[in-house]
């Protein structure tokens, strides 16, 4: 479910439709959670389809950690791209505002953790030298991105949260805790989806299993 101070505004022919905040969020605000009436597709359901009703689909999907097709009900799917996003998601099912949205700004996200099947290629953007999303982009930039979430996280209990009963009950203690201090954020890496079971980091000179992958220190 998206934050409901935002509406779907019309851009232009190139863009399309995107989300508008309607009043002020401010950062460490959650701006989306997976929510019950959010819909899930197995791989082999959306290969299944005909192509037309594959592609529309895919457009407005993205993939959790487990390669399930996710389509959200609402708003949320016209969110669109951008290398310097105003959200980013979480290890726990949910995106907060890393910076303060102001009312007439737009949501984004940067599709490069949202497990995208092909590249994704974008318009230029202002001092930013990447020019398409890869699908494994999440592996050379989750530094910047834990980092990003985990100052983010320090505003959380200091504004208010609409959506934050809507956390799913397994991640709800976890993120007390890190709100109060006592446990570390666990890394966006969590939230790739690993086609191979393996990860190979050769940045850091280890091999990581999906099922045990890094907590931001």
């Amino acid at each position: 479910m998206i934050h409901p101070d935002t509406e779907l505004v019309y851009i232009n022919k190139y863009v399309g439709y995107g989300v508008f905040a309607t009043k002020f969020i401010p950062q460490g605000t959650i701006t989306w959670v997976l929510d019950e009436l959010d819909q899930k597709f197995d791989e082999s359901y959306v290969n299944s389809l005909e192509t037309v009703l594959q592609q529309k689909l895919l457009k407005y999907c993205y993939r959790d950690r487990e390669g399930k097709y996710i389509l959200c009900w609402d708003i949320a799917k016209f969110v669109n791209h951008s290398f310097n996003s105003s959200c980013m998601s979480t290890p726990y099912k949910f995106e907060v505002a890393v910076r303060d949205i102001y009312p007439g700004e737009e949501l984004t996200d940067d599709y490069g953790y949202l497990n995208l099947d092909e590249p994704f290629y974008c318009l230029p953007e202002q001092g930013c030298s990447r020019t398409k999303v890869m699908p494994d982009d999440i592996l050379q930039f989750y530094p910047e991105w834990d980092r990003k979430i985990a100052a983010t996280m320090e505003y959380f209990n200091l504004v208010e949260q609409p959506l934050k009963g809507l956390i799913d009950s397994q991640y709800i203690d976890k993120v007390n805790a890190i709100v109060q201090g006592k446990a570390k954020i666990d890394s966006i890496l969590n939230c790739y989806y690993n086609r191979t079971n393996k990860l190979e980091y050769s940045q850091l000179g280890v091999r990581a299993i999906v099922n045990n992958l890094p907590t931001l220190c």
